[in-house]
């Protein structure tokens, strides 16, 4: 089950944060289940790709100025194939960014390597 998970996180962006791998409980199995029954019932909610759509490459990406808890960013960032999506991507940054510009430079740095 972990492993269809998983692979869900890459193809539909509405099941980015479902994957619980580590001390698994009853609990987490039953999230399972209901996440599983949501999948059934949203089944258009994928990527979907046109063939005739552009080959231009485009990237879109923020950064926010950092959480109250730890004062780290979360850099966010897509790419686009002509109009459709085929990379995206939202994490916490790993240094604490002192404003937010900073964060966006981060998160551009990011992009680029």
């Amino acid at each position: 089950m972990i492993g269809s998970l998983l692979y869900l996180t890459a193809t539909r962006s509405d099941s980015s944060r479902f994957a619980f791998v580590r001390d698994t409980r009853t609990s987490h199995r039953q999230a399972v289940k209901r996440i599983f029954r949501y999948l059934k019932f949203t089944p258009k909610l994928g990527f979907w790709y046109s063939s005739g759509s552009s080959l231009s490459l485009r990237e879109f990406l923020d950064a926010d100025a950092g959480s109250r808890i730890d004062r780290k960013s979360t850099s966010g960032t897509c790419q686009l194939l002509g109009t459709s999506l085929i990379y995206w991507s939202s994490h916490k940054q790993d240094s604490v960014s002192l404003s937010t510009i900073e964060a966006e430079y981060i998160t551009a740095a990011s992009c680029c390597s």
